[in-house]
């Protein structure tokens, strides 16, 4: 599977995909049809249409979409997404709401880097920005990153967030949701033992793997069957010619999709055949519920080999964070040394990723945080996305991690630190 050829194999398959969806849109739309019509010209018409999206989506950056924000004064004010620190594989961004006084609450939001770009993120993003000035960690696509830029494994990745803590200060509520949950934990705890003046105020974890085996998921079963080897065998790839990050290890983005689809096929078959019929029927629109969910859910990244094949090792088949053993170039980090952060885990009951039990190993790991700075919450009804997007974050999930920081908050002023704008690649 390790071949240039390989990659650029599959991305030419969804390339062709495009083409057909896109020919049989013009073929049965020319206007000579209409003189004998066939309801399966409108059927060929709409496949089309539906397909050549899909397919195209793919390969498509999402944009955040986040452009102006309401404030108290009942003025729209515009909404500026500005770069705080740029490294690499991932920047630090900043949603400044134009003319508006810093709110009394500073929140980074560690996006996942699994498969989907942080953009994933965009409802809760809207949702904080209310009330909260909001920082987010935008991971890069690992296709566009040059050879020349050197690895990017787990142990990276946490010293990123070490670093994103540092440049936001002490006065930071940072919420982690899904995957990061187990690294941000680290961070936290690495920036508790040597660097104690920046840590945040507040972590809240959402939905995060502390202890795959806590409750085991078709996810956790999957990490225990495969060895490495096949592992790498199987899933990683090398970035084909036409990206800039050519030659580089990846898995790619393509194969996590088709992973995420197989996981629930026949409810993706359905739903697609259902949007079929809507857009033969004229009944669809280009931003309807359908296209909404899937132009966000078929946009995935590539992540480094590394990345991946060291989360899998290290946190679900070695389980170093659950065990307190997990090492960052060659220091062990001790979660027991968080002693000033308090720490909220939040689960869904209906979570297939991170199932409940999961998550809240991490009030375990914190030995040396009182009771009384440790909380949790169970959202019975919510699946692994609602707990962080839709109305069970929105109505239940968000007033409550709201509050945490509240209640947590050291009662410093809050400040705003301008957009380093020029801040040099490491």
């Amino acid at each position: 599977m390790r071949y240039l050829m390989t990659y650029d194999l599959m991305e030419s398959a969804r390339n062709a995909n495009q083409w057909l969806g896109a020919t049989a849109l013009s073929f049965a739309s020319y206007p000579v049809f209409s003189m004998v019509p066939n309801p399966m010209l409108d059927w060929m018409a709409a496949w089309g249409e539906v397909t050549e999206r899909t397919y195209q989506r793919m390969v498509a950056r999402p944009d955040w979409g986040i452009r102006t924000f309401t404030c108290e004064d009942g003025k729209d004010h515009l909404v500026e997404i500005l770069p705080v620190v740029e490294r690499p594989f991932g920047d630090l961004i900043e949603f400044r709401v134009i003319g508006r006084k810093p709110m009394p609450r500073k929140v980074l939001l560690v996006a996942p880097m699994s498969g989907h770009y942080a953009t994933l993120l965009r409802s809760t993003v809207k949702s904080l920005i209310v009330n909260c000035d909001v920082y987010v960690t935008d991971w890069h696509n690992a296709r566009d990153i040059p050879v020349s830029e050197g690895k990017f494994d787990i142990e990276d990745y946490t010293l990123y967030l070490v670093d994103f803590m540092r440049e936001l200060g002490p006065d930071t509520h940072v919420i982690a949701v899904c995957q990061p949950a187990p690294l941000t934990l680290a961070a936290t705890a690495y920036l508790a033992e040597r660097d104690p003046r920046a840590q945040p105020q507040t972590l809240t974890l959402i939905g995060g793997p502390i202890d795959p085996d806590a409750t085991p998921t078709e996810v956790t079963d999957f990490g225990r069957r495969v060895t490495m080897g096949q592992l790498e065998e199987m899933a990683i790839q090398r970035v084909g010619f036409k990206y800039k990050g050519v030659g580089r290890m990846v898995y790619p983005g393509l194969l996590q999709l088709a992973s995420f689809m197989s996981m629930n096929m026949e409810r993706h078959a359905s739903a697609f055949s259902e949007q079929i019929n809507r857009v033969m029927r004229g009944e669809a629109s280009d931003h309807d519920a359908h296209n909404r969910f899937y132009d966000e859910y078929l946009a995935v990244m590539d992540m480094t080999a590394e990345f991946y094949l060291s989360t899998v090792e290290r946190i679900f088949k070695k389980r170093e964070i659950a065990r307190n053993e997990f090492t960052v170039k060659g220091h062990r980090v001790d979660i027991g040394k968080i002693t000033d952060v308090a720490v909220m885990t939040v689960e869904g009951g209906k979570d297939d990723i991170s199932a409940p039990g999961q998550c809240i190993a991490a009030l375990d790991l914190t030995t040396g945080l009182a009771d009384n700075r440790k909380a949790h919450h169970l959202e019975p009804d919510a699946g692994h996305y609602g707990i962080f997007a839709g109305r069970s974050w929105r109505d239940n999930i968000r007033p409550l991690v709201i509050s945490f920081m509240d209640a947590n908050s050291r009662g410093k002023t809050r400040t705003r630190k301008p957009a380093n704008r020029s801040a040099a690649a490491k």
